[in-house]
């Protein structure tokens, strides 16, 4: 009979991983809201039985996390929640690798075109309002040149908002800063923003109009001119410099 082979000892976690479990466990076990002060460090080492420096390692790293902020001469707080913090290790983590930001953007666009007909089945007249808003803005800065980053993310958390999912607004606006994030490290040029503006345009007639198939023949149009861009950077020898980029 052949027998299998046992599994190696793991090894035990580093003091300074040990302190953060610890910490996050203080705050769920006490239910700690954002902006609540925890005790001095000098208490709390002395409650896990660790050194302040092992103490501040761990601190240190809750914080890059955004769980913990340390404030100077004041003390360490709990922090309230951010996506900022996964965004930002997210996007350094794709770094200029072109396939992962395609990935990223195709979860944005099977997301986006998945979902836009409950949208056009509960939007109403202010939030439609207020797309034709952005789009207006969008459209004098795309003629005078200018980048359109803000408005064009207001625009796709504009498309979700009147489902009342907060969920699903995050995960847009995760997927959108990943993507634009992520692009800081690659060309990605919009060689068209005047393009750009009437895409963003003919999705909202669509919506207006609540016409389902065109919305999401709209939108799928939109992102494939998206992935173009990714798609032309690939063939590209320079991978720098000043762009606009297009989400």
């Amino acid at each position: 009979m052949t027998l299998k082979s046992m599994k190696p000892l793991t090894r035990a976690p580093l003091l300074h991983v040990s302190v953060q479990e610890s910490l996050r466990a203080y705050i769920d076990d006490n239910g700690l809201a954002p902006g609540t002060l925890l005790p001095a460090e000098g208490e709390l080492a002395t409650q896990l039985g660790v050194s302040r420096n092992s103490l501040r390692e761990g601190i240190k790293a809750l914080e890059s996390l955004g769980v913990l902020e340390t404030r100077r001469g004041v003390g360490i707080f709990v922090k309230a929640f951010s996506f900022e913090p996964l965004l930002d290790n997210l996007a350094y983590g794709l770094g200029g690798a072109l396939r992962q930001i395609e990935e990223v953007l195709e979860i944005r666009r099977t997301l986006e075109v998945g979902l836009i007909g409950k949208t056009i089945d509960v939007i109403g007249e202010e939030d439609i309002g207020e797309l034709r808003a952005t789009v207006d803005r969008m459209r004098a800065h795309a003629e005078r040149g200018e980048t359109f980053a803000a408005d064009d993310q207001l625009f796709h958390r504009l498309l979700f908002r009147c489902q009342d999912n907060e969920t699903l607004v995050r995960l847009i606006d995760v997927f959108w800063l990943a993507f634009y994030k992520a692009s800081d490290f690659v060309n990605l040029e919009n060689t068209d923003p005047m393009a750009t503006w009437r895409d963003h345009a003919a999705i909202v007639d669509a919506i207006e109009t609540k016409d389902l198939e065109e919305a999401r023949r709209r939108l799928d149009r939109h992102y494939e001119g998206i992935a173009r861009v990714i798609a032309n950077n690939k063939t590209s020898a320079n991978m720098g410099g000043t762009h606009e980029k297009t989400v």
